[in-house]
């Protein structure tokens, strides 16, 4: 029998679990057993605090490759799907969430944590700041599929959590190069330029990567040369595609992705919304297995938990969060309780993780990354458990609250409906 390190043994305990989640998935669907609570759960007791049955670490490339790929595809498929003219059409609501409530959470995030946790730089504070900004729709998905939630509110979550993590990406490749080059004899000036450079190539990948492999697909996919399966690996390919080759060439592999996706979506547009939902779908594996994986490492890693870190968690999850949305939709006209709301529903999830193994992979000597670690680590679990738990509950209150509005409540202004994560449910069929 192999040890239980190993990782043949690990990902046939991880196949395992996908395996037992996809038969009771339905049954699970609505309640307050999330499928990241699950698999995080299923981390945990199988991880070296349980069981002992798998013993993912951090050094494990194999852990840090999947977290990479699982997040690039994420971030090519909600880029894809994601129909910027309705965006306009929305009130400008996701554009105000993404161009001044994420700047401002990731201002108040440095802050909080440049104040809090003296032990980090404060360009280390505002690594955390950033990797602890994205959202993840997937936590919520009980919000934001919700069709008794307003479509204005649910749709500027879902596409705010769709495209915060690809916006991101600029903004931690600055930080973490700054705080690099604290400690490095180069000066910060060429750190500097070595972010705008990984920022600039993978831009340019990821527009030639998307357009020319979306026009390919659309190309074949007209002429009837592709079946179906081929066309969702065709688009899981460009993904990775972007992904690898950006890096290659020294730019950021996970702009690249983001741009790909955006560069995609219109060239793909008559092969259908059903082929990027069927191949998010086929990439949700990847991120449950990234909340497995986060289950094994996450209890080793709050282990030295000081109430400082729980304290900044909790604020990340609230005043962070909340007062920079409430500043981005002043004069929308929205009631207290749809601000608040919609400030509450900001999950941290997959980008946070795999952002947060970024750092650790590319800043290995960095003074302050077991700090970090632990913040991350905190603050994601801490999401998994209330954003799963109150997800449900609470949308159903927000929406008895909505339904005694006046019909000309700006909650119920009518809006575009754009398409929203595939959820645990339908993640199952696809594999059945």
């Amino acid at each position: 029998v192999a040890p239980a390190g190993d990782t043949v043994v690990d990902l046939m305990v991880l196949a395992a679990v996908v395996f037992a989640f996809g038969l009771v998935s339905r049954r699970l669907e609505g309640t307050v057993l999330t499928a990241p609570i699950v698999f995080v759960v299923a981390g945990a007791i199988l991880g070296p605090a349980g069981l002992g049955l798998v013993e993912f670490n951090l050094d494990n490339h194999t852990v840090l490759l999947v977290g990479e790929i699982a997040l690039a595809i994420v971030l090519f498929t909600d880029a894809a799907r994601t129909d910027l003219s309705a965006l306009r059409q929305n009130e400008a609501l996701p554009l105000r969430l993404l161009g001044i409530g994420m700047p401002l959470t990731i201002a108040l995030g440095t802050l909080v944590a440049a104040l809090m946790l003296t032990d980090l730089t404060f360009w280390e504070a505002a690594i955390v700041g950033t990797v602890l900004a994205p959202t993840d729709a997937a936590l919520g998905q009980a919000v934001v599929s919700n069709p008794r939630v307003p479509v204005r509110v649910r749709q500027a979550l879902n596409v705010e959590a769709g495209l915060n993590d690809g916006l991101s990406v600029p903004f931690l490749a600055l930080f973490l190069a700054l705080a690099v080059a604290e400690g490095e004899l180069q000066p910060a000036s060429y750190w500097i330029r070595f972010a705008l450079e990984q920022v600039g190539l993978g831009i340019l990948v990821g527009v030639g990567v998307g357009l020319a492999g979306g026009w390919l697909v659309s190309w074949a996919s007209k002429r009837e040369w592709m079946t179906d399966s081929s066309q969702r690996l065709a688009l899981l390919a460009l993904a990775i595609i972007a992904w690898a080759l950006a890096d290659t060439v020294g730019g950021n592999g996970f702009i690249a992705a983001f741009v790909g996706g955006l560069a995609v979506g219109p060239t793909v547009e008559r092969v259908g919304e059903k082929l990027i939902r069927s191949t998010e779908a086929e990439g949700q594996l990847l991120n449950l297995s990234v909340f497995f994986i986060f289950g094994v490492l996450v209890v080793g890693l709050v282990e030295s938990l000081g109430w400082q870190v729980a304290l900044y968690a909790l604020l990340s999850l609230t005043v962070i969060r909340m007062l920079p949305v409430a500043l981005s939709l002043y004069r929308t006209y929205l009631r207290g309780i749809s601000v608040l709301f919609a400030g509450w529903f900001g999950p941290r999830g997959l980008a946070s993780i795999v952002l947060g193994l970024i750092v650790v992979e590319e800043a290995p000597l960095l003074p302050g990354q077991d700090e970090i670690e632990l913040v991350v680590a905190s603050t994601v679990l801490l999401s998994v458990l209330l954003h799963g738990v109150t997800a449900a509950p609470l949308s159903a209150v927000y929406a008895r609250r909505v339904e005694g509005m006046a019909a000309d409540a700006p909650e119920k202004q009518g809006t575009v409906e754009l398409t929203t994560r595939v959820g645990a449910a339908k993640l199952a069929n696809e594999i059945q």
